[in-house]
């Protein structure tokens, strides 16, 4: 397996979902949205803003890995986040326009930028506590994905409970099939 292009498949999986995903929510009232579920951060609408957190925390990281990553770089344009917890963007329309952008970044820069030297290099980060880390770089990028998917299903099972299915959600719809005549 290449970890180059498998990162590339993840993205683009990242998007098609997030697109299901924000498609289905869209469907609901703001009061449904914000509505307590009982989930990691409550509603439908913290568990979205949660992982857009995560992910401007983690793609500022990766932006300072390499001086190519134009994409995450431009991504400092949008509000900082502060807490895991933190709703950036308490109105849908503006969570899902941030959403879409960071997506736009993502496959933009596994598209065009990261480059498979990169991913055998080590990170050095700090943590949201303020821990200096250091750990490998594509174990790091497959974490970002990891996480997307952990919440994302936490997401769809909230909309599942409103009557609401956001479609296909399996990876394997994403892998190329092989051509057997080959």
């Amino acid at each position: 397996m290449d970890l180059q292009h498998h990162i590339r498949l993840m993205a683009g999986y990242n998007q098609r979902l997030n697109r299901q995903v924000f498609a289905a929510a869209a469907t609901l009232d703001a009061t449904a949205l914000a509505a307590d579920s009982g989930a990691f951060f409550g509603s439908i609408m913290g568990t979205l803003n949660h992982l857009l957190v995560t992910d401007l925390l983690w793609l500022a990281r990766f932006a300072k890995h390499s001086d190519t990553y134009t994409s995450l770089q431009a991504l400092a344009e949008l509000p900082a986040p502060e807490r895991l917890d933190q709703q950036l963007y308490p109105a849908f329309a503006a969570l899902n326009a941030a959403r879409t952008l960071v997506d736009n970044a993502i496959i933009e820069w596994t598209a065009e930028q990261l480059q498979s030297t990169d991913l055998r290099r080590s990170l050095i980060y700090h943590s949201s506590n303020g821990e200096r880390a250091e750990r490998n770089f594509g174990e790091l990028v497959m974490h970002l994905f990891n996480h997307q998917t952990h919440h994302r299903g936490q997401a769809s099972t909230l909309l599942n409970q409103r009557g609401l299915d956001i479609g296909v959600t399996d990876f394997l719809s994403d892998i190329p099939l092989l051509d057997a005549s080959a």
